[in-house]
């Protein structure tokens, strides 16, 4: 049988309280005659009969409360035996005074702590003159302080046994929930930084792989090129997996300003990027990176933009990126959205609804999800102290802004 802390706990206490009533209980039974055994037959399972109730309601993480009908019980178990014993036999009463001292642990497990610590006044008060009772001169003070003692230091082991236990469980039920917290914020790296990381990779890669086979019967040479970056797109992501598996994806802001100034370049979309001279610290750097990402990925896969502006500022110690583009202008009647070139459809709008498949303008934000990358971006703000604003802008374009403390 394996030998819990609970199981050790109660055993504990029940050899204290064995210790403490074995030897009484054979010489009340020996010398007491029959008042000697009604006392044993009924005060024996009065008292512990609800210490053990006590002990069993405390083990299980019972909160103390108020007093109750079987406190009282075992008050009256513990101290009324005593005058009877002693009316039938001077000084057999005395081998009943340590109940007193297993009552103790009960009125700490059960009572709230000044209830408690009332009851431990008139109980040492109590034992102190049980023990000066019982002794002779000289020795009555030396006996009973000795009986104060043990009193005190047998309640307080069976209350700091059983707390012991109770703490115990509970330490380990929070060492579980701390273990599964870590697993669950492990997993939502994992999925935020897949999310946000191969988001822009794939959509490079499909808006690559959409104009090589555009300009492969017309420029075969500049096809190649595209081919040559999109392989170059893919290893990248595939190093990003590595890096988001391991644990230390790295990020840096004017690496990720580049990279999509070339992707964006790649939609025909002009970008003006104009970043400060900041000497900003490593998380507020990358919280920063993946806003760009995020933004960027999400204008060229939702968006009819032509134009997009990225930069960042420094105000009372707070680093402010914005991204803003110029939206989805309307396509005129029977014309083309200004950038696209006519017939080969490879502008901003043609290589852009091609890359949904066929899904038009909207069919990437169809098929995008529920807004994960502008939850991931405000965990990431949130967890800095800053904040992250998505809106649209009053001439049709859109504007994500994200500030965070320098």
């Amino acid at each position: 049988m394996r030998i819990t802390p609970q199981r050790l706990a109660v055993g504990l206490v029940v050899l204290i309280a064995v210790g403490f009533t074995v030897f009484p209980v054979i010489t009340i039974a020996r010398l007491g005659g029959t008042p000697g055994l009604v006392v044993l037959a009924t005060c024996l399972p009065g008292f512990f009969v609800p210490f053990f109730l006590h002990l069993r309601s405390a083990l299980r993480g019972a909160e103390p409360g108020a007093p109750t009908v079987l406190l009282a019980v075992e008050a009256v178990a513990a101290y009324a035996p005593i005058p009877v014993l002693d009316a039938h036999l001077e000084y057999l009463g005395y081998w009943w005074t340590g109940t007193p001292t297993i009552l103790l642990g009960s009125v700490l497990l059960r009572l709230r702590p000044p209830a408690a610590l009332g009851c431990l006044v008139p109980m040492t008060a109590a034992q102190f003159a049980l023990g000066w009772r019982y002794a002779t001169q000289p020795a009555q003070l030396q006996h009973a302080f000795y009986q104060v003692v043990t009193l005190i230091v047998t309640g307080f082991v069976i209350y700091g046994v059983t707390r012991l236990v109770v703490v115990s469980r509970e330490l380990e039920q929070a060492r579980t929930q701390l273990a599964e917290a870590a697993v669950l914020r492990e997993r939502l790296r994992i999925s935020r930084d897949l999310h946000d990381g191969l988001g822009s990779s794939l959509t490079a890669i499909a808006l690559k792989g959409d104009l090589a086979r555009r300009l492969a019967g017309r420029d075969p040479d500049a096809a190649g090129r595209e081919l040559a970056d999109l392989v170059q797109v893919a290893r990248d992501a595939a190093q990003d997996v590595r890096q988001v598996a391991r644990g230390y994806r790295e990020m840096s802001l004017r690496e990720e300003v580049r990279r999509g100034t070339a992707l964006l370049a790649a939609s025909g979309v002009e970008v003006q990027a104009n970043l400060a001279d900041l000497d900003l610290a490593r998380p507020v750097d990358e919280a920063l990176a993946w806003a760009v990402r995020e933004g960027i990925t999400n204008l060229v896969r939702h968006s009819r933009a032509t134009t997009c502006s990225i930069s960042t500022s420094r105000t009372a110690g707070t680093v402010r990126l914005e991204v803003v583009n110029d939206g989805a202008p309307e396509r005129p009647a029977g014309g083309s959205v200004p950038g696209e070139r006519a017939g080969d459809g490879a502008g901003p709008t043609g290589l852009r609804e091609r890359a949904g498949d066929g899904a038009g303008p909207t069919g990437l934000r169809e098929r995008a999800g529920d807004g994960a990358g502008l939850a991931g971006l405000r965990e990431r703000a949130g967890g800095l102290g800053g904040s992250l604003r998505a809106e649209r802008t009053p001439g049709g374009g859109f504007r994500l802004a994200v500030e965070v403390p320098a």
